[in-house]
């Protein structure tokens, strides 16, 4: 097997950061120590992967992982990110790729090598793939996650939390005020842990107010336009008599196609149907009604990860402090009216 940074630690007697100072030629370290962390460095005929050498120089960069089919998502992280990266004299690597590959850790390895990348930010639902995240922590890879939840999920940080659970609470609430009990869930692609975490917080919103789950009001489907235009079609045609009074599409997106099917079968939003999604994407201000939704600050988000991945990169200690937690805010706007 390949010797690693902490083999090279061992050997030399020092702390896992020294070698890594060595390595990244800080002039924080000794005469003495870098010699015997050279030496060490010699014998055991230790390569540093590109990933542990810091960002440097001009073609230095870091890299953005995605598989997502929300265009305005990935654009809002793309300049987020560059704009951090432009700020600090960085290059930016923009990888879409296949999250479902079996391949997909030895693609994410090859590009690292090729390009020169130190870090990588990963979103959902590469960022929640725990199998590729362990492959990518043992191969001493930087990254920072961008994950679904209100609390630390695991030991693999750092993180950017988005507190998708209560901010879904917050607009189920919401609607429940309004007077709607009989509430219809459209749901978004199950890899994503972003999706599981909204159904969490509908759920709990029900429960508090002691409203029966209704198990045909949760239907599955993907974060699409067109998604929520065939499963709000079949609910009309299936349910017309019994439709819900409330539709809370887990995006923008399918909420915005549900608002289509219900114009298309003359349902009228919000006094016949009251409409929510989540994200406040262009989708939410594009339409008309305007939608009720969760504004999440994706290029806010975006900065803040790219911060953490360059510190850490630069061998910086970043701890569970550094880590922060986003609950996206609700915005009432006109798609949701009281129930007749």
């Amino acid at each position: 097997m390949n010797a690693t940074i902490k083999d090279v630690a061992s050997l030399a007697g020092v702390s896992f950061k020294t070698v890594s100072r060595v390595i990244n030629e800080e002039a924080t370290v000794s005469e003495a120590l870098e010699k015997k962390v050279k030496q060490a460095i010699k014998e055991l005929n230790y390569k540093p992967n590109l990933s542990a050498r810091g960002l440097r120089g001009s073609t230095s960069s870091i890299g953005f992982l995605y598989d997502n089919p929300n265009s305005n998502y990935v654009i809002d992280m793309q300049k987020g990110i560059f704009e951090e990266c432009s700020a600090s004299g960085y290059e930016l690597l923009i990888h879409p790729c296949d999250s479902t590959s079996r391949h997909l850790d030895s693609e994410v390895s090859e590009m690292i090598m090729r390009s020169r990348v130190g870090g990588l930010v990963l979103t959902p639902p590469i960022s929640d793939n725990i199998d590729l995240i362990k492959i990518l922590h043992n191969k001493q890879i930087n990254f920072v996650r961008v994950v679904s939840g209100a609390a630390i999920p695991d030991e693999f940080g750092p993180f950017v939390l988005i507190d998708d659970r209560q901010a879904a609470y917050a607009i189920t609430k919401h609607l429940i005020k309004l007077g709607h009990s009989n509430i219809g869930f459209l749901c978004g692609d199950v890899e994503h842990k972003s999706n599981a975490e909204r159904l969490k917080g509908f759920k709990l919103a029900l429960a508090d107010a002691d409203i029966k789950l209704d198990a045909n009001n949760i239907i599955p489907g993907s974060f699409s336009f067109d998604s929520g235009v065939s499963r709000t079609k079949s609910l009309i045609e299936i349910r017309r008599e019994h439709l819900p009074s409330a539709i809370f599409a887990c995006n923008d997106e399918i909420a915005a196609g549900t608002l289509f099917a219900a114009r298309v079968a003359g349902i009228d939003v919000p006094s016949q149907l009251s409409i929510a999604g989540f994200e406040d994407s262009p989708f939410s201000r594009q339409a008309w009604p305007y939608l009720t939704t969760a504004k999440q600050p994706t290029l806010e988000i975006a900065k803040i990860a790219t911060k953490l991945l360059i510190k850490k990169v630069r061998s910086a200690d970043v701890t569970e402090q550094d880590c922060q937690v986003f609950c996206p805010e609700l915005l009432i706007r006109d798609s949701t009216a009281s129930c007749r």
